[in-house]
């Protein structure tokens, strides 16, 4: 009577056998400092990514008159929000590459790089916001009093949820990359390899064929001679 078959073991990262709360906690620590200088280098990020912001932003021109600013040229119906718009492609394109280039930092994949990557494009975009609105602010009082003068709109955030663009694409754009992975160890370099843990008391899995020797039951040309 031949025996059932055994079914296939659980295979679990070498790390998980530890018998620790949470596996992940000593690589959290180890990659601590680098989310932290990840976030540090996303914070300075956004400080270009606010020049731009004020670059691109459309803004209308007035002219000042003895009856108060009159408007120069037909600007477009869609100006307030024209503002938001060019902030958000900004900042959307700041977190897609933000999450590309935590993705190929290897040796640092794991939850510490995904915490300071969503920590530091948010600094980014909060950096973003003051330094654009601060070199787009708008006419001051001293210029609305100088008949004849030109001023310009300032640039200005009306949309606050608009801040949360750039952290939300780079958090997906490094969990897609994640769940492409070849491996649970997001193919991080040194890893430990994945083996078979059998639980207590269970069967042991059945041993294979010899290399050399048949399986038992098949018969080879020399046994028919």
């Amino acid at each position: 009577m031949s025996s059932l078959p055994v079914p296939p073991q659980p295979v679990v990262p070498a790390r998980w056998r530890t018998g620790a709360r949470w596996p992940g906690r000593a690589e959290l620590r180890a990659d601590l400092r680098g989310g932290l200088v990840l976030t540090g280098v996303l914070l300075v990020a956004g400080l270009p990514a606010g020049l731009l912001w004020e670059a691109l932003a459309p803004r209308a021109q007035f002219e000042v008159t003895a009856d108060g600013p009159t408007v120069v040229g037909h600007p477009s119906a869609e100006l307030l929000v024209a503002d938001d718009g060019v902030y958000t492609l900004v900042l959307a394109g700041l977190g897609l590459l933000a999450g590309v280039a935590a993705w190929q930092l290897r040796r640092r994949r794991g939850v510490a790089t995904l915490l300071g990557l969503a920590a530091g494009t948010l600094l980014a975009a909060l950096a973003a916001w003051q330094l654009g609105q601060l070199l787009g602010a708008g006419p001051t009082a001293a210029e609305l009093a100088d008949v004849g003068a030109r001023v310009t709109t300032a640039v200005r955030l009306h949309s606050l949820p608009a801040l949360a663009v750039g952290p939300f694409v780079a958090v997906l754009t490094y969990v897609v990359a994640a769940l492409f992975a070849p491996g649970e160890d997001l193919d991080r370099p040194g890893s430990a390899p994945a083996v078979a843990v059998l639980p207590p008391g269970g069967p042991l899995p059945a041993p294979g064929p010899v290399q050399g020797r048949p399986p038992a039951g098949r018969r080879t040309p020399s046994s028919f001679s």
